[in-house]
């Protein structure tokens, strides 16, 4: 493993034995063209149950990271096993088999079909499961139900995000991949998409999430990676990523100044009106989201999913 700068104190939360792991990347070299390699050396592992926090700056290879996994990018170095069982570089069809589940930023329904045909789509290695797999979603995400005849194209961003999600999880995935599912939401649903992500964990699904928008990230983790220059630059749990000194100054941005303020605020203060609600594990809300809320800021697309 490369020299990770874990932090100080216990074991992060989640460290589990070699029996609990599900899924671990070890000293792992990838990259799009021979010779350019945009991860060097990274080694992550994700327990049975475990949501882990994948932050960083732009480049750092986060979404990189992902697609290496899921079979979408040359692995040049290193290893990835899931339960054990190596499943390096294998393609995207045979990972989903194993129970890999991936949704990426864009492209990720098909906009001409309707809701239940995308969740079709989903389950296409194993139809006949339809039926068990629809019920289950309808139970996580009743609104899709309600709305299993609209067209995906029709729908806004965060309900798109929605159906990838619920797409990927008709196979039944141990793991769901999950790059950026915030990317482009308006503020509220923002917190419902992280919102979802969590209720998608405490439905037993472990999942590896990469996040532009850190401290949301951090505070909805079990434990936390920052990815920086391709590889693994600090670990620790959500909480102790958020409040190590260096993390904030280097990778959290104005995040420095929040915690500053709320340092010197008396204890007795009440929140600022404008600040953003936090988003916690323990406030994973009730188990059903209805996206009900105000509009977000993506526009339906025209383009097509990645065939894998």
């Amino acid at each position: 493993m490369s020299d990770t700068a874990t932090l100080p104190g216990p074991a992060p939360a989640g460290k589990n034995d070699s029996d609990d792991v599900l899924l671990r990347v070890d000293n792992l070299v990838a990259g799009y063209i021979p010779g350019v390699n945009i991860l060097n050396d990274c080694s992550i592992e994700v327990g049975k149950g475990e949501l882990v926090g994948i932050i960083g700056p732009n480049g750092a290879g986060k979404s990189t990271l992902l697609k290496a996994l899921f079979g979408l990018v040359k692995i040049h170095s290193g290893t990835v096993t899931m339960l054990g069982q190596d499943i390096t570089g294998m393609k995207a069809n045979a990972l989903v088999a194993r129970g890999v589940g991936y949704v990426p930023q864009n492209n990720n329904v098909f906009p001409s079909l309707s809701v239940e045909e995308n969740m079709r789509m989903g389950v296409y290695l194993k139809p006949k499961t339809f039926a068990e797999r629809w019920e289950f979603i309808g139970d996580l995400f009743p609104v899709l139900h309600d709305r299993r005849a609209q067209r995906a194209g029709a729908m806004s961003g965060g309900e798109r995000q929605m159906v990838a999600m619920a797409r990927a999880l008709m196979m039944n995935p141990s793991v769901l991949l999950l790059d950026e599912p915030s990317a482009g939401l308006s503020p509220v649903r923002q917190d419902e998409s992280f919102l979802r992500t969590r209720m998608i964990n405490k439905a037993g699904v472990s999942v590896i999430m990469v996040e532009q928008n850190a401290r949301r990230c951090l505070q909805v983790c079990d434990r936390g990676y920052v990815l920086d220059q391709g590889t693994d630059a600090y670990t620790g749990t959500g909480r102790e990523l958020q409040a190590d000194p260096k993390v904030i100054s280097l990778y959290l941005g104005t995040l420095a100044e929040d915690v500053d303020a709320g340092a010197d605020a008396p204890k007795a203060d009440a929140p600022k009106a404008d600040a953003p609600p936090a988003v916690t594990p323990a406030a994973a809300g009730p188990a059903t989201v209805t996206d009900a809320a105000a509009p977000d800021t993506q526009t339906p697309d025209t383009q097509t999913p990645d065939a894998t």
